[in-house]
């Protein structure tokens, strides 16, 4: 099996303008994600439709294809990026461009998604601990999942799920395991084609979570368990959280 990780990396954010060349402990966001997933799969390259971006990128040495403006998701720009670069490929791996903490384990986690023959697309959790506390529960930037007994995942949300009936909300995180969404996501190249010819679906426009999309389509989204916490930078209060969680590294 050979692995071609692709970063998708806009300039445009709603919340966050110029994410990925924003600094973080000296180095640009985009440069810490690319340099965490190199030597882990065969072949890396961000995936951009910004000029800045693609220069940053090479200013650091890292491999980059421009992409197409007009792409809704990052997916799709991921398949754009695979068509150009990623010939000879079994697996593309979307590695989120603001996941700067991305681990080795996290990686061989989802490449080991793939010894089942039957894997379509794979994914990563983490399960929430008590320690978290319920407000990291209730963040709805923070999407939580549900698996069925194969670790196949049934549906991801911005709620909490599953609702504990009768629980006090302050028991939750004692009497069930929830899982925290980790984004990360890998495809068989040929799903990864058939999934971006799928119109927008119903549950992904409630949601604004296009894996809904993949599932009310009749996919298999196989979830591998990760017990490694990462920090993903949605907004600039976020990059202070992962400058101060850098330093604690660092320690």
């Amino acid at each position: 099996m050979r692995y071609i990780g692709i970063i998708p990396a806009r300039y445009a954010s709603t919340r966050f303008p110029a994410k990925p060349l924003a600094m973080l402990g000296g180095k640009m966001v985009i440069q810490r994600v690319f340099e965490q997933v190199s030597g882990v799969l065969d072949e890396v390259y961000v995936a951009t439709d910004d000029e800045r971006i693609e220069a940053a990128v090479k200013s650091f040495g890292g491999n980059v294809v421009m992409t197409s403006t007009n792409h809704k998701s990052g997916t799709d720009r991921c398949y754009e990026a695979y068509t150009k670069v990623g010939a000879g490929y079994d697996v593309v791996v979307n590695i989120q461009g603001d996941e700067p903490f991305i681990q080795r384990s996290q990686l061989e986690s989802i490449k080991n998604c793939f010894s089942d023959e039957s894997t379509q697309i794979a994914t990563l959790v983490k399960p929430y601990t008590e320690s978290d506390g319920i407000e990291a529960l209730e963040n709805v930037n923070s999407p939580k999942v549900v698996v069925d007994n194969r670790m196949n995942a049934i549906y991801f949300s911005r709620s909490v799920i599953p609702f504990l009936r009768g629980v006090d909300k302050a028991d939750w995180l004692k009497r069930q395991t929830y899982y925290k969404h980790i984004g990360l996501y890998a495809y068989r190249a040929e799903v990864l084609k058939e999934i971006t010819r799928l119109p927008q679906s119903a549950l992904e426009m409630t949601e604004s979570l296009e894996q809904l999309r993949w599932i009310e389509n009749g996919y298999k989204i196989k979830v591998g368990i990760s017990d490694v916490e990462t920090i993903g930078i949605d907004t600039p209060e976020d990059l202070e959280r992962a400058e101060e969680f850098l330093k604690t590294k660092l320690k």
